[in-house]
């Protein structure tokens, strides 16, 4: 009997970290960084309906991205071209998955559509430009900067 395969890769075949993990592990730990802010926001904004459609925004940003990076390290394991297609088909599955969880949220009472559309797009954008400044994304490096990766 074999140990099921993490969702994360942490070591690629060569022995070399897998970037994947290492990247939405840093994405992840910054985004809780800013979600008390973010929910402060939404509680002053809108009462209890802010504060619960912004948590439910930053609970699919944070997946969503958890998700892309799982299927990236999985595919990476099996081929490249799998690689190309889990980037492109992922994406329009993760997109309509978020899309049917906010229309089927959306009329419900304790959901503030203002909030919880800023908060999708502004997670998805900011957290996306912010960990730009960390990623290396160079042959001798694939994930973070080397000076991130020891912390």
């Amino acid at each position: 009997m074999t140990a099921p395969a993490p969702a994360f890769a942490t070591r690629d075949t060569s022995g070399a970290p897998a970037p994947e993990g290492q990247i939405i592990r840093d994405l992840v730990r910054r985004g809780l960084k800013v979600a008390p802010l973010a929910l402060l926001v939404g509680l002053l904004g809108w009462n209890l309906e802010g504060l619960a459609s912004v948590a439910l925004a930053l609970a699919l940003v944070l997946g969503n991205f958890v998700a892309a990076a799982a299927l990236q390290s999985w595919a990476a394991r099996i081929s490249y071209a799998l690689v190309m297609g889990v980037a492109l088909f992922g994406f329009l599955i993760r997109l309509g998955i978020i899309s049917g969880v906010v229309l089927l949220v959306g009329d419900q009472p304790w959901i503030e559509p203002l909030p919880l559309g800023l908060t999708l797009v502004v997670g998805h954008l900011g957290l996306l430009v912010w960990e730009t400044r960390f990623v290396s994304a160079s042959l001798a490096f694939p994930g973070l900067k080397p000076d991130l990766v020891k912390e």
